[in-house]
C-alpha cells in the first residue's frame, strides 16, 4: 500500500513518532511511505524558530532509519499544505487531530481534478504529563520535552 504523511518534525518528538509508526503499519512490509516535510518558507509560518530543512531532513531519516519499519520511504519536499497529494497515485493519508481537515481537504480537491478519493487515517494526538497534547510549540516554549515530560522550571 502506498502512504503518505507530512509535517515540519521539528522538534520530533513521540506525537510524530505515533504518526509516524502508523503510516508505515498502514503500509504494511512491501509498503512505500512519502513523508513530506515542510521547506523552509513553508514551515517559517509557524510561531516559534524551526531549524534548516536538511537539519531536519537528517534528524529524521536517522530516525526512520533505527525504527526498524518494514516498508520503504522517500522524504519529499512540502511547499504548502497538499504536496503531491492532488496528484499523486497513492492509497492513504495519515492525519492527526490537527490536520485531520486538510486531509479532507484533500480529497475534496482531488474528486474535483477527477481523481480517486483516499483513505484518512486519523490518529489521535499524544497527550503530555499535564493531559494536553504534545506539541511542537510547547517543547519550543519549555514547557515539556519532546516525550511530553513537564520541565521543571526554576
Amino acid at each position: 500500500m502506498k502512504v503518505m504523511v507530512g509535517g515540519t518534525f521539528d522538534p520530533l518528538h513521540d506525537g510524530h513518532k505515533k504518526l509516524l509508526k502508523r503510516s508505515f503499519e498502514i503500509a504494511g512490509r512491501n509498503g512505500f511511505v512519502t513523508v513530506g516535510l515542510t521547506a523552509d518558507g513553508f514551515a517559517n509560518r509557524k510561531s516559534h524558530p524551526i531549524r534548516p530543512f536538511e537539519v531536519r531532513k537528517s534528524e529524521l531519516t536517522e530516525f526512520l532509519n533505527s525504527a526498524g519499519y518494514s516498508g520503504r520511504y522517500e522524504i519529499e519536499v512540502l511547499n504548502d499544505r497538499f504536496g503531491s497529494a492532488l496528484e499523486s497515485d497513492f492509497d492513504a493519508l495519515v492525519v492527526s487531530e490537527e490536520t485531520f481537515k486538510t486531509g479532507v481537504e484533500i480529497n475534496q480537491i482531488r474528486k474535483e481534478k477527477g481523481q480517486k478519493k483516499v483513505d484518512l487515517h486519523q490518529i489521535t494526538c499524544v497527550l503530555a504529563d499535564d493531559g494536553k497534547w504534545i506539541s511542537s510549540t510547547r517543547i519550543w516554549n519549555g514547557e515539556i520535552d519532546n516525550k511530553g515530560r513537564i520541565v521543571n522550571k526554576k
